[in-house]
């Protein structure tokens, strides 16, 4: 029942603090008792959402470069690209340091580990479907790549 002695104008400077702070939570005791005044973190991320918009006139500004933006899209409909088989972190080398498991313009046979993709603590080998020679590695070392991305062209 002590926290029934709290004035309301406290809580409201509380609630304005986490406002002005994008703070989640307060908490403040004393000799009466305890006050706790916490909001929901989804408004925050709705925050970080609405912020995404600012990035589309510079999206829409690198669009009527038709040249660039058909280079983007070719990749992905190259019969030879070699799309990500999942979500995760690629690597083009077995560890740091080491040398990369191809390069541009090496030839490779069908089966040939091409690329690491790290997803969930797991590195999965990216194997050649065809042999063939890399003609271009769309990714850098450590990259996140999404499902469905092209990774690499054998031609």
């Amino acid at each position: 029942m002590s926290s029934m002695s709290f004035d309301p104008e406290a809580v409201r400077a509380l609630a304005n603090i986490l406002a002005d702070t994008g703070l989640t939570e307060i908490e403040i005791e004393g000799k009466e008792g305890r006050i706790r005044v916490a909001r929901a973190p989804a408004p925050v991320a709705s925050g970080q959402m609405m912020q995404a918009p600012v990035t589309v006139p510079v999206m829409m500004a690198q669009a009527p470069l038709a040249a660039s933006a058909a280079v983007a899209e070719d990749p992905a409909k190259h019969p030879g690209a070699v799309l990500s088989p999942m979500v995760g972190v690629a690597y083009l080398a077995p560890e740091p340091g080491a040398a990369p498991f191809i390069t541009v313009g090496q030839s490779v046979a069908a089966g040939q580990t091409l690329l690491l993709i790290e997803a969930m603590k797991t590195f999965n080998q990216i194997k050649a479907a065809k042999s063939g020679i890399v003609t271009r590695i769309l990714i850098s070392p450590g990259a996140p790549v999404e499902y469905g991305e092209p990774l690499l062209i054998v031609e």
